[in-house]
């Protein structure tokens, strides 16, 4: 099983920004659909993005459409999350996963196969 390690949490200003970064443990997880959910006090976890294994396609969730932007790098095998004009209600615990799955399926759900501990994101009003 694949291990994630996120990093770039913090605090921020709204209308701040934020750089959400995830390391995975084996180079197998250049060939993993990798994502990112969210999860605030007393909140469902709830989907944010998703990337497909080549990167060509993603997926957002419409309350961070055109604020967020999902991005990977295979050579790295890392995937990162730009968080940009962010609002008092993006404030989370923020997870990155991975599943075999393609990003068509995997987004549709949160059965993936591979967590993060989490990182937390803040922001102020």
């Amino acid at each position: 099983q694949v291990q994630l390690v996120e990093s770039g949490g913090g605090l921020v200003q709204a209308g701040g920004s934020l750089r959400l970064s995830c390391a995975a443990s084996e180079r197998t997880f250049s060939y993993y659909t990798k994502g990112w959910f969210r999860q605030a006090p007393g909140k469902e976890r709830e989907f944010v993005a998703a990337i497909s294994r080549s990167g060509g396609s993603t997926y957002y969730a419409d309350s961070v459409k055109g604020r967020f932007t999902i991005s990977r790098d295979n050579a790295k095998n890392t995937v990162t999350l730009q968080a940009n004009s962010l609002k008092p209600e993006d404030t989370a615990v923020y997870y990155c996963a991975a599943d075999p799955r393609t990003a068509a399926d995997a987004y549709r759900d949160s059965r993936w196969v591979s967590w993060g501990q989490g990182t937390q994101v803040t922001v102020s009003s």
